[in-house]
């Protein structure tokens, strides 16, 4: 088993490797089309805005790169925080930015004027199972916490979201289409929780 992260300048690259390492799993920090075919899985790492995110990908080519490894290849591609959303159609991030288009979902701020609501929504927040099928949320009983830090969420179709969590309004914490899995917060942050997930990505899928 062999980890490709995706190098695109937009990644918090550190605490996913150590967590990683923690699991006994080799990893490398690749933007190398070769590298990345030879991964057993992938995971598109993300800080910043959804706007530099996708310019930063297409000028590589990644963006291309990441679709053929998901929809040709297969192969396991896991998205966090920004890259979750980055897996969606689009965003309204620094303007309207269309994404990568692997699952079924709009990105869009935080509604300000819902009472109760923390923008940018920052901590540990519970996370809803919406499907008893899902992948990543496997052997997890009842609701979860996981480590966000975001200001924009996603908004997906039923089908397509299998994690919820709620900051002011539901929002799709955790997203899973075939072999495309996101999660809007980090599990390299969110200690045994995030551990037993990303264990479920790498054996599950």
């Amino acid at each position: 088993m062999k980890v490709a992260i995706i190098n695109y300048g937009m990644g918090n690259i550190y605490s996913i490797q150590s967590a990683l390492r923690y699991l006994g799993c080799a990893s490398v920090y690749s933007n190398q089309h070769d590298v990345l075919y030879e991964a057993t899985h992938i995971i598109l790492p993300g800080v910043g805005s959804f706007n530099k995110a996708m310019k930063n990908l297409q000028e590589s080519g990644l963006d291309r790169i990441l679709i053929d490894l998901a929809l040709n290849e297969k192969k396991p591609l896991l998205g966090i925080c920004l890259g979750m959303q980055l897996l969606g159609q689009s965003s309204t991030e620094d303007g309207y930015t269309k994404g990568l288009g692997l699952v079924e979902g709009t990105v869009e701020k935080f509604t300000p004027q819902i009472s109760g609501i923390k923008i940018p929504h920052v901590g540990f927040n519970a996370v809803h199972h919406s499907r008893e099928d899902s992948l990543l949320l496997k052997g997890f009983s009842g609701d979860s916490d996981f480590y966000f830090t975001h200001s924009y969420r996603m908004i997906c179709s039923d089908e397509s979201c299998a994690g919820e969590a709620i900051n002011g309004e539901n929002f799709a914490a955790c997203v899973e289409k075939g072999n495309i899995f996101g999660t809007q917060f980090h599990p390299e942050k969110s200690q045994a929780n995030g551990l037993k997930l990303l264990v479920n990505f790498l054996e599950n899928t």
